[in-house]
């Protein structure tokens, strides 16, 4: 990663008390695979559908008494940028592992609890997927692992094609 590309930022304050919007934000911002700059300050890499996906967080901020605003910002250095990739790499990676070992116990479950397992495996990968913005090489064994259990499965045409995006 040569040049330094543009990230939006979410800046956010919420009152501790009550604490249910301080949960659901984490939630969502978990969701979204957001880099933690400081207390109260993530960010994304820049496009409109990470835009658009804080804006509405800014949002639910303030609806719930707190206050947001959205920042587009470029780090300092192209090493600070690989930094950030690299800890958004990392977390999906640890989420690809955990698909991947999800997929191997799967595999030797009874015929229903594999057909079971692999639909709700395959909903997590297109959740890991949707937050995976620098690809880590997990992401090809995680993608393997989903082949493997589709096929142990008798889903032949999920098998065939990996996994469904």
């Amino acid at each position: 990663m040569a040049a330094v590309g543009e990230w939006v930022l979410l800046a956010y304050r919420l009152p501790r008390e009550p604490s249910g919007p301080r949960t659901t934000l984490w939630r969502r911002l978990r969701r979204l695979g957001v880099a933690q700059l400081g207390d109260g300050v993530v960010a994304l890499p820049a496009d409109a559908r990470t835009r658009e996906s804080l804006e509405w967080l800014a949002d639910d901020v303030l609806a719930a008494g707190g206050t947001a605003g959205i920042w587009t910002a470029r780090p300092g250095t192209a090493a600070q940028e690989r930094e950030l990739a690299a800890g958004m790499a990392a977390a999906r990676a640890e989420e690809y592992r955990a698909l991947t070992g999800e997929c191997a116990a799967a595999r030797t479950a009874p015929a229903a609890e594999r057909a079971r397992a692999l639909r709700r495996l395959r909903a997590e990968w297109r959740a890991v997927g949707r937050r995976d913005f620098f690809p880590p090489p997990e992401r090809e064994a995680a993608a393997a692992a989903l082949r493997a259990l589709a096929e142990a499965a008798g889903d032949p045409v999920a098998a065939g094609r990996g996994s469904r995006s």
